[in-house]
């Protein structure tokens, strides 16, 4: 689904070589307390996913944030509700976390998604900044 991916610039491949760098970071996450990769199932084929990752923090009187990353619908599936579903999957998870604070970022260009996230209750409060390093 992330090789597919036009608007995402990530460089992700679907191609064999890069298999090691996939197997390498699901075993980091699924290693990590405060990550999870979620993925959503239809007839027994795989057509979403999104991760999340818990944040404590000395702000807000030392509480806890959720981040929703690497949000992504299969192409084919979207406009069915599984987005949907699967953020309000990660908010009620929220929720019972008791975090204060649930939050995306989305890039620039998907303004559907802008959209989307903002029919779900979202609110664009910040500006993000981002620097790569390879």
């Amino acid at each position: 689904m992330f090789a597919a991916d036009s608007l995402g610039g990530h460089g992700d491949s679907a191609g064999p070589e890069n298999l090691p760098f996939y197997h390498a970071a699901f075993e980091r996450i699924a290693a990590s307390a405060n990550d999870t990769l979620f993925v959503a199932v239809r007839d027994g084929e795989v057509v979403g996913t999104f991760q999340t990752t818990l944040i404590v923090s000395m702000t807000g009187r030392g509480s806890s944030s959720l981040i929703i990353e690497a949000v992504h619908t299969r192409s084919d599936c979207r406009g069915m509700g599984i987005g949907a579903a699967m953020i309000r999957h990660a908010i009620e998870l929220g929720r019972v976390q008791g975090v204060r604070l649930v939050q995306l970022m989305s890039n620039a260009t998907r303004v559907d998604a802008h959209r989307f996230y903002s029919g779900l209750g979202f609110v664009q409060s910040h500006l993000g900044f981002k620097m790569k390093l390879r």
